[in-house]
C-alpha cells in the first residue's frame, strides 16, 4: 500500500509537471503565432484561389493598357517578345522575394516589411511609395473615364455638335462613376469580396483583346507588388507556395494577353499606330459600335480596378497613421471618401498633373518592383540561413541595382521628352 500511495503521489506530480509543462509550452506557441499573425488585419483570410487570381490580375492591369502597340511598332516583334518576357520574370521573381522575407518574419504588410528592414525610414519609404504610385495609378484611371466617357455617350447618341449638355461633361461623369460605382466597392471590408468585379474587369479586357486593342506599357506592365501582400492575407489557408502560384498564374494570364494585344494592334495599323490605340481606330470610324462597344469595355475594366488599387493605399496610411488600431468602419470609410475626392480634385482642376505623375511612377514603380523586395530581402533573411556572399543574397543585390538603373533610365527619359517638347504627359501603371 505504501508502494501503491508513492506512485500514486509521482503519478500526481508527472501529471502536475505535464499539464505546468504543457502550458508553458501552449503560452509559448500562443506568443510565437502572435508574433507572426500581421497585427493589421483582425479576420481570417477566406478568399479563395480563383478569387485571388482574379483581384491579383485585375491589380496588374493598367491605364497603359492603351500603348504597347506603339512600343511594339518601336522596338520590332522579337524584341518585344523579349523584353516582355524578361518583365514578366523579373516581377515574379520580385515577388518571390517579398514572400520570402513576409515568411521570414511572419509579417505581410509591405510597410511592416521596410519598419523591420530599416526602422520607420523604411516604413515611411514603402508607405508613401505605395500611397503616390498608387494614387497616380487611380489618377490615370479616371482620367480615361473622363475624357472616354463623353466620347462614347456621344457616339451612342449620334451628338455631332455638343452643346454642353451636362451628360457630355467629363468633369460631372468622373464624379458620378466615382460616387456610384468606385465609392462603394472601395468600401468594401475585404480586398477577396471584390473578386466577382475582378472578375468581370478581366472579360471585358479580354473582349477588348479579341478585337484587337488592348496594349499595356512595357516597362511597368506587371505592376502589382502593393496589392500582393494585402491579397495574400486574405487567402484561404495561405502558405507562400500558394501565394507565388497565384502570382504566376496571373502574371503568365496578362502576358499572354499583352502579346497577343500588342501583336493584333500593331499588325493592324504598322507603322501608322499612336501611342493611344483607341484613338487611332477612333480616328477611323468614330461611329462603329464595335469599336463603342469595346470603349465601353475599356471604360468599365479602368473603373473596376480603382477600387482594387485603392485597397493598398488605404493600407498604407492606415499603418503610417494608425499602426495599433484595430478596424474601425467611420476611419475605413473617411479614407476612402478622401482619397476618391483628392483624386477627383486632381482630374477635374489638374489637367497636366500627369506629367507630374509620371516622374512619380519613375521613381515610386522602380522602387516597389525592383528595390524595396530585394534590398527587404537582403536585411531580414538572416545571414545564418543565408550569408551575404550566398548567391540569392547576391541576386538580389543585381536585382536592387536593375531597380536603380531602371529609375535614372525612366526619369532621363522624361527629361528629355520635357526638353525636346514631345512630352504626352502621360503615366503608367
Amino acid at each position: 500500500p505504501g508502494d501503491a500511495c508513492q506512485l500514486s503521489n509521482r503519478s500526481i506530480i508527472r501529471s502536475h509537471r505535464e499539464s505546468c509543462t504543457n502550458e508553458e509550452s501552449s503560452e509559448f506557441l500562443s506568443n510565437a503565432d502572435d508574433k507572426k499573425t500581421p497585427r493589421f488585419t483582425d479576420f481570417e483570410g477566406k478568399t479563395s484561389f480563383g478569387m485571388s487570381i482574379f483581384n491579383l490580375g485585375n491589380a496588374i492591369m493598367g491605364s497603359g493598357i492603351l500603348g504597347l502597340a506603339y512600343a511594339m511598332a518601336n522596338t520590332g516583334i522579337v524584341l518585344f517578345i523579349i523584353l516582355l518576357t524578361a518583365v514578366a520574370g523579373l516581377s515574379s521573381y520580385s515577388i518571390h522575394l517579398l514572400l520570402k522575407s513576409s515568411g521570414v518574419v511572419g509579417i505581410r504588410a509591405y510597410e511592416q516589411l521596410g519598419y523591420r528592414a530599416f526602422g520607420t525610414p523604411g516604413k515611411m519609404a514603402a508607405g508613401i511609395a505605395i500611397t503616390l504610385q498608387n494614387i497616380g495609378a487611380m489618377s490615370s484611371y479616371l482620367y480615361i473615364v473622363k475624357y472616354e466617357f463623353p466620347l462614347v455617350i456621344q457616339a451612342f447618341l449620334k451628338v455631332d455638335n455638343p452643346s454642353g449638355e451636362w451628360y457630355l461633361n467629363g468633369n460631372y461623369l468622373v464624379v458620378i462613376v466615382s460616387c456610384s460605382v468606385i465609392l462603394p466597392l472601395a468600401l468594401m471590408k475585404q480586398l477577396g469580396y471584390l473578386g466577382y468585379t475582378s472578375g468581370f474587369s478581366l472579360s471585358c479586357m479580354v473582349f477588348f483583346l479579341i478585337t484587337a486593342y488592348t496594349v499595356p506599357i512595357l516597362a511597368f506592365a506587371f505592376v502589382c507588388h502593393p496589392e500582393v501582400l494585402p491579397i495574400y492575407t486574405e487567402l484561404r489557408n495561405p502558405t507562400k507556395t500558394k501565394m507565388q502560384h497565384i502570382s504566376n498564374i496571373s502574371i503568365g494570364v496578362m502576358y499572354i494577353m499583352y502579346l497577343l494585344a500588342a501583336l493584333f494592334g500593331y499588325l493592324t495599323f504598322i507603322d501608322k499606330v499612336e501611342a493611344e490605340l483607341l484613338h487611332t481606330y477612333s480616328r477611323i470610324d468614330p461611329y462603329d459600335t464595335l469599336i463603342l462597344c469595346v470603349r465601353l469595355a475599356v471604360l468599365t475594366a479602368v473603373t473596376l480596378t480603382v477600387p482594387i488599387v485603392l485597397f493598398p493605399v488605404r493600407r498604407a496610411i492606415q499603418q503610417l497613421f494608425f499602426p495599433n488600431k484595430t478596424f474601425w468602419w467611420p476611419r475605413h470609410i473617411a479614407i476612402a471618401v478622401t482619397l476618391l475626392t483628392i483624386i477627383n480634385l486632381l482630374v477635374i482642376f489638374a489637367p497636366n498633373i500627369l506629367g507630374i505623375f509620371g516622374v512619380i511612377g519613375a521613381t515610386s514603380a522602380p522602387c516597389l518592383i525592383f528595390i524595396f523586395p530585394a534590398v527587404f530581402y537582403i536585411r531580414i533573411v538572416p545571414k545564418e540561413e543565408e550569408p551575404m556572399r550566398s548567391a540569392p543574397k547576391i541576386l538580389a543585390a543585381c536585382f536592387a541595382f536593375l531597380g536603380v538603373l531602371f529609375m535614372v533610365m525612366s526619369l532621363g527619359f522624361i527629361i528629355i521628352d520635357w526638353t525636346s517638347g514631345t512630352s504626352k504627359g502621360s503615366s503608367g501603371h
